[in-house]
């Protein structure tokens, strides 16, 4: 009799989609296809319906991305409201192509740096003046970007990369004679 109901938790387990959930502190995009590309910090005491998180993403051209990615009705465009270590900023964010809400265009450079340097950051979207701030814990967050953006290291253009090599590796190995 165990084994039947074990055999029916199993099946039931398997019914179960696995629920994309964002979860306060610093980790890799659980979201299809970001692998770890991208660096995810997500606030914490956060409505169990809400969310918000600020992702470092290694974009389709090299480039890193800083993107804004909440569960905010009116969307995550627009200017957010900023406080990291005591300095009040403001970012304006705009739709992007990623699967992130809005990307920070102006002062994301600014933004990128306090993320990996600093202890905190407090945010909401200025639109949402009576709304609390969200708080993102920054432990964690220079590793995980680092990682993240591993593979964004500047690409060397054609004309400045090392030709092919011409030496045939059978005849240059130690020990073997042509």
């Amino acid at each position: 009799m165990g084994s039947h109901r074990t055999a029916g938790l199993i099946a039931l387990l398997g019914l179960v989609q696995p629920a994309l959930a964002q979860v306060p502190g610093w980790q890799f995009s659980p979201l299809p296809g970001e692998g770890d590309r991208a660096a995810m910090g997500c606030a914490r005491d956060t409505p169990q319906d809400g969310f918000v998180c600020l992702v470092v993403r290694c974009e389709d051209d090299f480039s890193t991305g800083v993107h804004v990615y909440s569960s905010r009705f009116g969307g995550d465009a627009g200017h957010w409201d900023m406080t990291l270590d005591r300095e009040d900023r403001s970012f304006l964010a705009e739709p992007s192509g990623a699967p992130y809400g809005a990307r920070i265009t102006d002062g994301a450079d600014v933004l990128l740096d306090r993320l990996r340097h600093g202890t905190f950051v407090y945010l909401r979207h200025s639109t949402d003046e009576t709304a609390p701030f969200a708080y993102i814990d920054l432990s964690g967050s220079m590793k995980t970007i680092a990682e993240a953006l591993y593979w964004c290291a500047p690409r060397v253009p054609p004309a400045e990369q090392n030709p092919v090599s011409d030496v045939d590796p059978q005849i240059s190995e130690p020990g073997v004679t042509p």
